[in-house]
């Protein structure tokens, strides 16, 4: 039972903060130091790497698409500027509230006494320079992952704007070999988009992943303390590389819906074009059938009540108003047709490696990890039984 508790003792001891005291109290002790440090560490390294690869060999303005601008329309340069522009603001909403969170919990910790290393002769002094050195540490490694994050979100963005200024063409008098050349032009950029960033968001997953299992291991020990002071810094560290996770899952995922709803808009367009030919021809007087179906169906005008009830659930592609088509008088049915089925077989997207960043992907992601945490729990509750 000695030998036990003394090896338990000194497991305890390893693993704390090496600027610990060696008789320090319980509020002051460090366990999970070493998990918050490697995850920073892993995820800044590996967004470190990547960004210098991207400004080396692509430079910023190559990389963000600035050098592409030219050739858009000017809604889209003046909606991406304004959208970069922004981007710096939603890089301080996240790193803002968890620096401030993490420098009062050091600021605490220094102040009350949690180190001892007077390698400056003066403790004082050495408490606050060794504070602003783990709080410069922390800062650089959290702002180097979320840039990385948002300047992804930002190039998808871009793809978005694209995606609702090619939406248009529908709904003017356009020739099937434009349509076809802008939706390439568009594929061909998120096929980029996605090699460019295929391996850190593949690596980053597995970080972040690998990060919350050791985490839970250590948290659903049967001597694990989970006081606020201890554990404090472990759910900080998790909060900030599972929303840098959630930045990059939902650029690639919200881009992916957008280009594959062209092809429900590119089909009720077909639709409508159909439509509207078959009246050009029959003229005014319409059948019997038609007379019988609006009867049983009235057919209601967009600017009715209906559309009053529509939120920010519906956009430029998923909507249910009529696409008013011109196409009838140029594109034939068999060209139409054709657009469609290549859209169908042709949908556009991030991929990661083959595999399409979809809302189906999301849910694979999603049980994967459930079957990690529910695997964990029932290896703790075993072992505690």
């Amino acid at each position: 039972m000695g030998d036990e508790s003394k090896g338990e003792s000194q497991s305890q001891s390893q693993s704390q903060s090496l600027l610990n005291k060696k008789n320090c109290d319980a509020n002051h002790d460090r366990p999970y130091d070493n998990v918050v440090q490697l995850s920073l560490s892993g995820v800044a390294a590996l967004s470190f790497i990547c960004l210098t690869r991207f400004m080396k060999k692509f430079g910023l303005r190559r990389f963000l698409f600035l050098d592409k601008l030219c050739d858009e329309s000017e809604t889209v340069r003046k909606c991406y500027m304004e959208e970069l522009n922004r981007s710096l603001k939603i890089l301080f909403i996240f790193v803002l509230p968890c620096f401030a969170a993490e420098s009062i919990y050091k600021i605490w910790w220094y102040s009350s006494g949690g180190t001892q290393i007077p390698f400056l002769g003066n403790v004082i002094v050495s408490d606050i320079v060794a504070c602003l050195l783990e709080l410069s540490s922390w800062l650089y490694r959290t702002t180097v992952f979320f840039l990385v994050c948002v300047l992804f979100r930002l190039i998808c963005y871009l793809q978005i704007l694209r995606l609702r200024d090619f939406s248009q063409i529908f709904h003017i008098d356009s020739d099937v070999e434009t349509v076809l050349r802008e939706h390439l032009r568009i594929r061909r950029h998120l096929r980029i988009i996605s090699h460019r960033y295929r391996r850190f968001i593949l690596l980053g997953l597995v970080f972040v992943t690998a990060s919350q299992f050791a985490s839970l291991l250590m948290t659903t020990r049967s001597t694990a303390d989970l006081h606020i002071y201890k554990s404090g810094e472990l759910a900080l560290c998790s909060l900030s590389l599972l929303a840098g996770l959630l930045i990059l899952l939902r650029g690639a995922v919200r881009i992916t819906h957008k280009a594959q709803a062209v092809t429900c808009l590119a089909a009720k367009w077909h639709v409508c074009a159909t439509v509207d030919s078959f009246e050009a021809v029959e003229g005014e007087t319409p059948p019997i059938s038609q007379i019988a179906s609006n009867q049983v169906f009235p057919v209601t005008s967009e600017g009715s009540s209906d559309a009053d009830d529509v939120g920010d659930e519906e956009d430029e592609f998923d909507n249910t108003k009529f696409v008013h088509s011109y196409a009838y008088s140029t594109i034939s049915f068999q060209k139409r047709q054709a657009l469609v089925t290549y859209f169908e077989h042709n949908r556009a997207g991030i991929t990661l490696y083959g595999f399409m960043l979809d809302r189906s992907y999301l849910h694979t992601i999603f049980g994967m990890e459930l079957a990690l945490v529910l695997w964990l729990l029932g290896k703790t509750v075993a072992s505690i039984a």
